[in-house]
C-alpha cells in the first residue's frame, strides 16, 4: 500500500513538473521576463527534476523502497542547486544576494557557499546526462574537467596548459554563463524544446495517423510498396522528432511488419527504416535540433530560411535514393502479393487539414519574417484552435496533458545532455582548445579538403556512436568546424557536412543505435541489420562531400547565392550517379549483376557525384564515367537474357540421324 502511494505520488509529481516545464518555456520564449541566466537555470531544473523522477537510478525501481527513495536525493538537490542560481541572479531576490551583488558579477570573488553549489551541480549534471544518454558523455566531461585540471602535465600531443584550480573550473562550468547555462542549453531552450512541443500535439490530433495513411495509399500498389511507406512515413516523422532511435521505435512497429509481410527478410525490413529514420532530422522544415544551433554557432550568421533552404535538395536526394534502393530492392527479392499488405485504412481529412495548416502555417510564418520560437507557438496555436472542430483531431484534457508529458520526456533527455556538454564548451573556452585543435588538424590534413573532410567524417561518426546526434553536431561544430572554414568551405556546407555524420553515426556499425532499435523489433540480427541499414544509408554518406565540394547543390556559392544553371547541371550529374549507387548497393536493375559490375558502378557514382567543376577535361570525365554505367547495365541485361535463351533452347544429342530427338 506505502509502495502504491509513493508510486502515484511519483506519478503526480511528474505530470505536474511536465505542465509547468512546458507551461514555463512557451510563456518565456515569447515573454521573457527573468534573467537571461535564471532563465535557464530555471529550465534546467524542471527538466532534471523530472529526469530523476522518471528514470530511475535502478533497472527495477520497485524492487525495494530504498530505490525509490534514491531518485528523490538528486531531484531535491537539483532544486537546491539551480534555485540558489536563480535566487542570486534574479533583481526580484536581491535581499538574499551575498554581500548584495548577483552572482553574474561575483567572478573571481565567489564565496564557499557558491563553490559549494557548483560543485554538487556538476555532480547532478554528470548523473543526469548518464541516465539520459548513458556513459559516453559525462566520461567525456569529466575527462576535460581533468584535462582543465592536469593542464600541466599533458604531453605535447594533448595541447598542455598552464592548468586551473577547481574553483576556477567550477565557476567557469557551473556559475556563469560559459558553462551549463551557456549556448547548448540555450539553444535547446529557446529552439528545440517549443519544436518538441509543437510535434506532441500534432500528434495528439491524431495527424501522425494522417501521414502514415497517406503513404500507404501513395505506395500500397507499388512493388514493394510496405518499404516505401516506411521511407515516406519516417522521413515525415522524423522531421518533427528530430530522434533517429525514437522514430524507428514509432514507426518501425507498424511498418516493419508490413515489409515482412510483403517478403522483405527481417534484417531487410530494419536496415530500411534505420535507414530512412535516421535521414528524418534532415528533413526541412524542422530538421529536428540542428538548424536551431546552427543558428546560434555559424558565423557569418545565417537566417532559419538559408538554412533550410540550402538542406532541402540535400534531404530531397536522400529519400529519392531510398525509395529507389528499396524499388530495385523489391524487384530483386520478388515481394510478396499485393492482396498480402493491410488494407490502407480511411484517410481522414480532417486530420489531414490539421496537419497541412500547422505545416504550411509554421513555414508562412517563417517567410514572413517571424523567429523560429514565435513562429512555432503560433503553429501551435493553429492546432489548438482548428483541431476541435473535428472529433478525430478534438484534444481532450486527457489528451492535452499527455501532450505536456510526451513532450517533457522527449525534451528532458536533451536538457540533460545539453547541461553535460556546457560543461565540455566551458574547459574548451577555459583552456584555448577549440583554437589549437584546429592548427593541429590542419597540418596532418595537409591543407587537402579531401583529407580534412575524411578525417572530421570519422572523428564525428566515432562520436556520434554514443552520443544524441544534436549534441555530437555541437561538439564537432565547436571543436573542428573553423578547420573546414579556414580550407575555403562555405561555412553552412561545412556545419551541415558535420551534421550528416552526426545523423549517420546512428546507423554506422558497430553502434547503430537507430538499427539495433529496427532489429529488436524485426526480431533480426543486430549485426546484419546495421550493415544492412548502412548499405541503404551509403547515399548519406557520400552527399556532405558532394554538397562541401559543389555547394550549388545547397544553392549557395562561395560569394552568395548559387547560379540556377550550375545548380541544375550538378542536380543532373548528382541524379545520375545516385541511379548508379543505388543499383550497385542493391546489385539489381532489370537482372542481377554481377559484383565486379556493381563495384564499376559503384566507382563511376562516386566520380559523378563528387567529381566538382565543369571544365572540358572534368565534363569529359563525368560524361565516360556515365557511358562505362550506362554499358555495364546494358551487358548484363544481354547477358542474362542470352543465359536465360540457352536454357529455354531445346538441346540435341546423338547423330545428326538422331536429330529432333530432344534430350530429356
Amino acid at each position: 500500500m506505502v509502495q502504491e502511494q509513493r508510486t502515484n505520488a511519483r506519478r503526480m509529481t511528474l505530470k505536474a513538473a511536465s505542465v509547468a516545464l512546458c507551461v514555463f518555456v512557451l510563456i518565456e520564449v515569447n515573454y521573457p521576463v527573468l534573467q537571461p541566466q535564471s532563465r535557464l537555470a530555471l529550465f534546467a531544473l524542471l527538466g532534471l527534476s523530472f529526469l530523476f523522477l522518471h528514470t530511475p537510478a535502478a533497472n527495477h525501481p520497485h524492487s525495494s523502497p530504498i530505490l525509490l527513495k534514491a531518485d528523490w536525493i538528486p531531484a531535491a538537490a537539483t532544486l537546491l542547486c539551480f534555485g540558489y542560481v536563480i535566487i542570486q541572479t534574479e533583481p526580484a531576490f536581491e535581499r538574499l544576494w551575498i554581500g548584495g551583488v548577483p552572482l553574474g558579477e561575483r567572478a573571481g570573488m565567489e564565496v564557499f557557499w557558491d563553490y559549494l553549489v557548483g560543485f554538487v551541480g556538476l555532480i547532478i549534471v554528470l548523473e543526469a546526462a548518464r541516465r539520459a544518454v548513458g556513459w559516453t558523455l559525462p566520461l567525456l566531461a569529466l575527462c576535460f574537467l581533468l584535462y582543465a585540471k592536469f593542464g600541466t602535465a599533458m604531453p605535447n600531443w594533448m595541447f598542455p596548459h598552464r592548468g586551473y584550480p577547481w574553483t576556477r573550473i567550477i565557476s567557469q562550468s557551473f556559475l556563469h554563463s560559459q558553462g551549463v547555462f551557456g549556448i547548448a542549453l540555450k539553444v535547446m531552450f529557446t529552439y528545440v524544446f517549443p519544436f518538441i512541443l509543437f510535434g506532441a500535439f500534432l500528434e495528439a490530433t491524431g495527424a501522425t495517423t494522417f501521414v502514415i495513411e497517406l503513404s500507404h495509399r501513395l505506395f500500397r500498389h507499388s512493388a514493394g510498396g510496405p518499404a516505401k511507406i516506411a521511407v515516406l512515413s519516417s522521413g515525415l516523422m522524423g522531421s518533427l522528432s528530430g530522434s533517429a532511435v525514437a522514430n524507428t521505435a514509432t514507426t518501425g512497429t507498424f511498418t516493419i511488419p508490413m515489409m515482412r509481410s510483403a517478403g522483405f527478410a527481417p534484417h531487410i525490413a530494419a536496415g530500411v527504416e534505420a535507414a530512412a529514420s535516421s535521414g528524418g532530422a534532415l528533413m526541412p522544415p524542422i530538421m529536428g535540433a540542428g538548424a536551431y544551433m546552427m543558428l546560434e554557432i555559424v558565423t557569418p550568421p545565417v537566417t532559419y530560411l538559408e538554412i533550410i533552404k540550402a538542406a532541402l535538395i540535400p534531404a530531397v536526394l536522400y529519400y529519392l535514393t531510398l525509395l529507389l534502393v528499396v524499388h530495385l530492392q523489391a524487384r530483386k527479392v520478388g515481394s510478396a502479393d499485393q492482396s498480402s499488405e493491410p488494407e490502407a485504412g480511411k484517410l481522414s481529412v480532417a486530420q489531414g487539414l490539421v496537419f497541412m495548416l500547422a505545416i504550411i502555417g509554421l513555414v508562412a510564418l517563417l517567410l514572413a519574417g517571424f523567429t523560429p520560437f514565435r513562429s512555432v507557438t503560433l503553429a501551435l496555436a493553429v492546432i489548438l484552435i482548428v483541431a476541435p472542430w473535428a472529433r478525430t483531431t478534438r484534444i481532450g484534457w486527457t489528451d492535452f496533458v499527455g501532450g505536456l508529458f510526451r513532450t517533457a520526456k522527449a525534451g528532458v533527455p536533451l536538457i540533460a545532455a545539453a547541461s553535460c556538454v556546457g560543461v565540455i564548451l566551458a574547459v574548451v573556452t577555459l583552456t584555448g582548445i577549440g583554437s589549437k585543435l584546429p592548427s593541429a588538424i590542419l597540418p596532418l590534413a595537409r591543407n587537402n579538403l579531401f583529407a580534412a573532410l575524411f578525417l572530421l567524417m570519422i572523428s564525428t561518426i566515432i562520436l556520434g556512436l554514443g552520443l544524441p546526434s544534436a549534441v555530437c553536431y555541437l561538439l564537432m561544430a565547436t571543436l573542428i568546424g573553423p578547420v573546414l572554414t579556414r580550407l575555403g568551405v562555405v561555412p553552412l556546407a561545412a556545419h551541415l557536412f558535420i551534421f550528416y555524420f552526426g545523423m549517420m553515426s546512428m546507423v554506422t556499425p558497430p553502434v547503430a543505435l537507430a538499427a539495433y532499435t529496427a532489429a529488436a523489433i524485426a526480431g533480426a540480427d543486430i549485426m546484419r541489420s546495421s550493415l544492412a541499414a548502412f548499405r541503404f544509408a551509403l547515399v548519406g554518406f557520400i552527399l556532405p562531400y558532394a554538397f562541401v565540394l559543389n555547394p550549388s547543390l545547397l544553392l549557395l556559392s562561395g560569394d552568395g547565392t548559387a547560379a540556377l544553371g550550375l545548380t541544375i547541371a550538378t542536380l543532373v550529374f548528382v541524379l545520375i550517379g545516385i541511379f548508379f549507387l543505388a543499383v550497385s548497393t542493391t546489385g539489381y536493375c532489370f537482372v542481377h549483376l554481377n559484383p565486379v559490375a556493381r563495384v564499376v558502378l559503384c566507382l563511376a557514382s562516386f566520380i559523378v557525384i563528387l567529381l566538382p567543376g565543369f571544365d572540358w577535361v572534368r565534363l569529359a570525365i563525368k560524361v565516360a564515367a556515365i557511358l562505362t554505367g550506362v554499358s555495364i547495365i546494358c551487358l548484363n541485361r544481354v547477358g542474362a537474357a542470352r543465359a536465360a535463351s540457352a536454357c529455354d533452347a531445346p538441346v540435341f544429342v546423338g547423330s545428326p540421324a538422331s536429330v529432333g530427338q530432344v534430350n530429356p
